[in-house]
């Protein structure tokens, strides 16, 4: 018998036979995983593309140079389903900025642009919270030095009528980490020196405290401003606020107002918000005649109790809702509380002027009046010819634009006057409405609302409707037919075995 037909030899090449499978096995998976890790390729294969970033995102992210940590306190357990769906969103977006990134460092040149994304539930991890420097829910805050920058849910969504059409996340989150990745931070002025709000007042009714903290949280410097001191606007002032001034302003003030809103040399022209409180005189009319406002010596009352709060105060339930600073407010449906302001609206004596664009971004019900005699001691009823008939307009915005023939051109100035001197005080933004209006005032102002311009993506909604009788037999099938089928299946392949 031939050594290789006998038992044992067959035994042995069996053996081998398995050993070689094994490795040759092993060897495959190996080199599967080897081309994988250096020579893998992703697609996305989603129709709205919503796995994937804008060439316009990865070639920011490409320039980083600083690392952003982003600390997000979104749960999947979240008894807010608008929550929990905006953390499986921001879930898969930020796996792509991880992976855009991991290679983005550089030990020789000391250059690390990596982002580290961290979950947090700041309900049971208090300690990494507050080391994190982090206490609400709900929440992404992006960190890179000392630099802060938060968004809330409202900031990831687009709404029309309160729902959520489109999901415009990576437009919020990329310009979040640019925000606080570049060294240098946008400066805001609050002008002092003839009585206004404080950013460092704490009193409820006078205080500017919380408007203070909002703006720091989004990366803004916050300075004080004198201009009978300085005698100048500052090279670096991106925006100016003026909060109700209870006394003049010097004609060299207004000036110096002036030139800032409109010959800024090369750079982007000057950004004012004015907030102001019925009878005081600011002396700022010349400046908003320019600007094609006009602000007039009245109160404005409402004879509907609908519009009157029990402490007095007046509701405004019909903002802009196309304007960026007010579109939020209707597609959520916030109301306005306000003190009783004055009326601000575009000056119908001025000539129209093609480069310049007023707006009344909120006014008053059309049962409101515009109280010229409002020193007198009431009660009060609207007078024809005398007092101005609503709707009034509280709250303008004016905007120079360059004529659109220009290929290349300077964003004009940006000026909002509010005839409410209280409206972003302590108290007052507690109050959604008023908290809305400031970010986006301050956005639409600094120019962070257009700084990366593609589109949100759609969200697309799919419904089954079914009958009590469909669901019915719809039951009925996955608990029977479909066993039914399987066993059926298993009967035909013994019966066939069997012969």
């Amino acid at each position: 018998m031939h050594p290789i037909e006998s038992y044992r030899a067959a035994r042995w090449i069996g053996t081998m036979n398995l050993v070689l499978q094994a490795v040759l096995f092993l060897t495959l998976f190996g080199g599967l995983n080897y081309l994988a890790i250096h020579y893998h390729w992703r697609r996305d294969l989603s129709k709205q593309h919503r796995y994937s970033l804008s060439p316009e995102t990865v070639s920011y992210l490409g320039e980083l140079k600083r690392p952003v940590h982003i600390v997000v306190t979104l749960t999947a357990d979240s008894d807010n389903a608008d929550a929990v769906q905006a953390y499986h969103d921001v879930q898969n977006l930020f796996r792509e900025y991880l992976y855009t990134t991991a290679n983005n460092h550089d030990a020789r040149s000391g250059r690390d642009g990596r982002i580290q994304v961290d979950y947090l539930d700041v309900y049971q991890n208090r300690k990494e919270a507050e080391e994190a420097g982090v206490d609400q829910p709900d929440l992404i805050l992006f960190v890179c030095g000392e630099n802060r920058h938060s968004l809330r849910l409202n900031d990831l969504y687009e709404y029309k009528d309160r729902r959520r059409i489109s999901f415009k996340g990576e437009q919020a989150i990329t310009a979040a980490i640019l925000d606080v990745s570049n060294p240098g931070k946008k400066k805001i002025y609050f002008i002092a020196g003839h009585g206004e709000m404080s950013p460092d007042d704490v009193s409820p009714a006078r205080g500017l405290s919380v408007l203070r903290d909002e703006l720091r949280a989004r990366n803004f410097n916050i300075e004080s401003l004198d201009l009978s001191v300085t005698k100048r606007v500052p090279e670096g002032a991106d925006l100016i606020f003026i909060c109700s001034p209870q006394g003049r302003f010097q004609p060299f003030e207004e000036e110096l107002l002036r030139q800032y809103l409109t010959t800024r040399a090369g750079r982007v022209m000057g950004r004012v918000i004015v907030t102001l409180n019925p009878a005081r005189e600011c002396g700022l009319g010349n400046l908003f005649g320019d600007w094609g406002i006009r602000v007039d010596d009245d109160v404005i009352l409402d004879a509907n109790p609908e519009f009157i709060t029990d402490n007095g105060d007046l509701m405004i339930r019909n903002p802009d809702a196309t304007h960026p600073v007010t579109k939020s407010l209707v597609d959520y449906n916030l109301q306005l509380r306000i003190s009783l302001p004055r009326s601000v609206r575009p000056d119908p004596d001025r000539p129209p002027e093609r480069a310049l664009k007023v707006t009344v971004l909120a006014g008053s019900s059309p049962s409101s009046w515009g109280e010229f005699g409002y020193r007198i001691q009431g009660p009060h009823a609207f007078v024809p010819g005398s007092d101005l008939h609503g709707p009034l307009g509280i709250a303008v915005a004016s905007e120079r634009v360059s004529p659109s023939s220009l290929p290349l051109s300077v964003p004009g100035g940006r000026l909002i006057v509010i005839g409410s001197g209280d409206i972003f005080s302590n108290r007052r933004l507690a109050d959604s409405g008023c908290q809305a209006l400031l970010i986006n005032a301050v956005n639409w102002a600094v120019d962070s609302d257009t700084q990366l311009q593609f589109p949100p993506r759609l969200i697309e909604r799919f419904q089954l409707s079914l009958s009590q009788e469909q669901l019915a037999r719809l039951r009925l099938g996955l608990l029977f037919a479909l066993p039914g089928a399987i066993g059926l299946l298993g009967l035909m392949v013994h019966w066939t075995r069997r012969r």
